[in-house]
Parts: structure tokens; sequence; C-alpha cells
């Protein structure tokens, strides 16, 4: 039997989640998630269940006629008899600031926006079964979405970030500089790879060491979706990656582990480092090079497309590095070049030839 991947373990891992979540919704909910399962991710599942348990959890100490039931005690003749569009716009204010589970969370307009996207498709999937009387949810516009600033790193700040993972000194604790130079090469690939390829946090973190290729510089990594992907890397990329090799190769032969470890990139624990490590890794070091901007790996993807799309000019070859399948994303979120563009495009007219 095959071994699993990374991805496929990271989907049963959601799976199980999704499943515990389901038993807590109305019976009805399970027809829902049947009904859409061929068109949706886990992913999406699981974030819908817990939108849906918001909801419910609203409607349960709220709304009149549901108040002192059992979120599975629901039933859609409830919603047909209780629910309008004011308890929609109700719950859209009710999640600026509420509890759950006995945790306050706040929700801002893109929060808030998602949570009305899961509720709608609920109410639209029985209203089309004929067994909601109206679509009430339809009725509800969704919040505006105000555009945000696009962050991304400047190339000075990309060779202060480098330069910091690099040195021995740098934090304030001679402890801390002992305890981050356990894990400088392996830090130091990380950001490299993730800065010179524009891969997801999570596609870095699926990498096994066999499926990186250092004679041609390539690697394999599993995209959203599932589709596996073929990209390529620099020689600067290399030389990081060949450096950490070195180092990860010593570790796990002193711990006995060489041939039993997958992962490429590795925990001081000598296990696959989890997105979370390289979200406090990206944070820690673009913290020492700009403490005023909130930079996640994502954003290290967006310097990346930038700086691609720079380069280029070419908005269909940062599309597909990236592994967009909609050329719109990328054009909104690594092409928003406002001043390069005018000011390229203001010598571009001449009005009097010489």
């Amino acid at each position: 039997m095959a071994k699993q991947t990374y991805y496929e373990q990271h989907n049963e891992e959601l799976y199980l989640k999704f499943n515990d979540l389901l038993d807590k919704l109305p019976y009805f909910c399970g027809e829902y998630f049947t009904g859409v399962d061929m068109r949706t991710s886990v992913l999406t599942k699981l974030n819908y269940a817990t939108d849906f348990a918001v909801f419910f959890d609203f409607l349960v100490h709220k709304i009149r006629g549901f108040v002192g039931k059992d979120v599975t005690d629901i039933t859609l003749q409830d919603l047909n008899e209780y629910v309008d569009a004011s308890v929609i716009e109700y719950f859209l204010r009710y999640l600026s600031f509420y509890s759950f589970n006995g945790k306050p969370y706040r929700n801002g307009e893109k929060a808030k926006a998602r949570k009305l996207s899961a509720v709608r498709s609920l109410f639209k999937y029985f209203y089309n079964k004929d067994k909601l009387k109206e679509n009430v949810a339809s009725k509800v516009s969704m919040p505006k979405l105000h555009e945000k600033t696009i962050v991304r790193l400047n190339s000075d700040e990309v060779d202060d970030m480098l330069e910091l993972a690099e040195a021995e000194n740098k934090f304030n604790t001679s402890f801390r500089d002992k305890y981050n130079l356990n894990a400088r090469e392996r830090d130091i690939a990380i950001l490299t790879l993730m800065l010179g390829t524009g891969i997801r946090v999570s596609e870095c973190v699926g990498i096994n060491v066999d499926d990186v290729d250092m004679k041609n510089m390539a690697f394999k990594v599993t995209r959203k979706g599932g589709n596996m992907s073929v990209l390529y890397f620099s020689e600067e990329v290399r030389d990081a990656l060949d450096v950490y090799m070195d180092w990860r190769k010593k570790r796990l032969m002193q711990a006995g582990l060489y041939t039993d470890v997958e992962a490429l990139f590795i925990s001081l624990q000598n296990k696959r480092i989890t997105v979370r490590a390289v979200e406090n890794i990206v944070k820690k070091y673009t913290g020492l090079a700009n403490p005023l901007k909130s930079v996640s790996p994502h954003k290290l993807r967006s310097t990346y497309g930038t700086a691609l799309y720079r380069e280029t000019k070419d908005i269909y070859m940062v599309a597909e590095v990236l592994g967009h399948r909609d050329v719109n994303t990328t054009k909104k979120h690594y092409a928003a070049l406002d001043e390069d563009i005018k000011r390229e495009a203001s010598s571009k007219v001449v009005l009097r030839k010489k």
C-alpha cells in the first residue's frame, strides 16, 4: 500500500474535523453537504460547517422560536417559520462581536461576507429543493468590502531580512541568538525558497526530499485542489538548499532518523515542520527587517509575484508560476503597480517629434 502524501494526510485530518462538526449541526446540513460534495473541497466544507455552527448558535441564543432548543433539533420548518431577512441582518450585526463556545470573536467585513455567503448557499440549496418557501438570505446585501493595500517587501527589505537570518547576533538576548542559530540553515532555506518561487506556505510544508531535483533545479508541489506541478528555482535558491540539506542530513543521522523522515523541511524535533512554525519564522525575520509591516508567508508570495511581473510584464507567466486558475486573481493581487504603470505610460506618448 502506497504511503499517503502530506496533502492526503492533511485532507484526512480536515475530514475528521468536518465529520465531528457535522454531528453537532441540524440533520439537514448533512443533506446539504451531500448535495454540494462534488464541487467543494474539504476545506470549503469545513469552513462552511464552522460558519453554520456560528449561525445556528446565534439562532438558539437570540431568536424567538429557537431559544432553548438544541442546535441539532432545529428543523427546516423552524427556518421557514422564524427566519426572515431581518434575522439575517441581525446576524450580520451580531458578528461584529460575539461569543462562541465560551470564546470572544470579532468579525470584520470580509469575515461577515464569508459567513453570509455560507448562509446564502444553505438557504438557496433548500429553496431550490422546494424545502424552504422563500430564500430570505438572498434579500440581504453582502457587506461592502474595501480594498486593502497589498503589503509586499521591497528589494532592500528582502536583503535586510536574509542578512538578518544569516547573522549570528540579531536578538536582544544571547539565549534567543543561540536558539535561532540551531535552525539558521533551515530558516534561510525556507525564506529563500518562498521568496524565490512564490509558493504557498502549505506547499512549502508539504515538500518531500524526493520531490526536489537539485541537478535540474526543480521541485514538485501539490497545488490547491491536489494538482501536482513542477516548478524551477534559481542558483541562489539552490545554494541555500544545498547548505540546508547538509544540515538536515547531519541532524537526522545523529538522531538515527535519516531514512525515516520524508519531509524536506523539519522542525527541531525532527518532524515535518508545521504551517504555524513557518508563519512564525516569516514573522520573526520580517519583523526585524521592518517592524512597521505585518508580513505573513502570503506576503512573500506577493513580493515574488510583484517582482516577477516587474521583470517580465507578462501577467500570464506570473499566473502560471503562482498556480492561479484565473488570471484576474493575478491582476488584482500581483499587478497592482499603479505608480510603475503610470510612470512608464508617461513616456509613451511623444508630443513633438524632433
